[in-house]
């Protein structure tokens, strides 16, 4: 029985793939780009308006989204024996992805590229990097559960691997230069990512729920036994 939580990351990925497609058409149709000229960037059809704001409106959602799968995972790792050193890397690895997309959507391309090339490497690569860990993780302890049907893992390793190819070739491609089929590496990098952040749902598939418990933390000082009174003699 799926729990309501296994929708946040099948909603996250289709919101994530309906939205640059339709950041793209939106570009297409106002021409601000120009298919004769070669494939787009990702980040060229958002840097104009009215689809910039869009883009990103889109973004810093989805990271929020992204954000949260990855807090919701770190809870799922740690109740499942994984140590706290290991996990935390696994967790600022998928925060510094969700961090990086959301700069991405607020610094275009034509304004700060700077900017919005460092929030690009941590969106991507990153990213890519999340979903490695988590697969090393599941190689190295082999005691952890392994929700849904055995074809989901080489799944996950198949679309790890080509997404760490399609870099490697972006990279190049961009590099010699040939443009349009870099940019065609990039958007097939970002739905590959897409569809990790999506799987996730396999996984929460056995949670109902989350419950946030707060303790107090330890005094600084202990309280006082009874009330003190000063004397200042005059």
């Amino acid at each position: 029985m799926w729990g309501y939580l296994s929708l946040l990351p099948a909603f996250l990925a289709l919101w994530a793939i309906t939205g640059v497609w339709t950041v793209f058409a939106l570009a297409v149709a106002n021409r601000s780009v120009n298919l004769t000229e070669g494939f787009p960037y990702i980040s060229l059809c958002g840097s104009y308006p009215p689809q910039s704001c869009i883009f990103s409106q889109l973004l810093n959602m989805g990271a929020a989204m992204a954000a949260w799968i990855c807090i919701i995972r770190y809870h799922q790792l740690r109740d499942w024996g994984v140590g706290r050193w290991f996990n935390q890397v696994i967790l600022w690895t998928g925060l510094l992805c969700a961090l990086g997309t959301s700069v991405v959507g607020n610094f275009q391309q034509k304004n700060q590229l700077p900017v919005h090339l460092t929030g690009a490497f941590f969106a991507l690569f990153v990213g890519n990097l999340y979903f490695w860990l988590q697969l090393f993780l599941f190689w190295w302890m082999k005691s952890l559960p392994q929700p849904g049907a055995p074809w989901i893992r080489p799944l996950r390793l198949g679309l790890c691997s080509l997404c760490t190819i399609l870099m490697v070739a972006m990279v190049i491609l961009h590099h010699w230069p040939l443009r349009s089929a870099s940019a065609a590496c990039e958007w097939a990098i970002a739905m590959l990512l897409f569809m990790l952040f999506g799987l996730f749902a396999v996984d929460f598939s056995c949670l109902d729920g989350c419950t946030l418990c707060l303790q107090p933390g330890p005094s600084l000082s202990p309280p006082p036994a009874s009330p003190i009174s000063l004397q200042v003699p005059l």
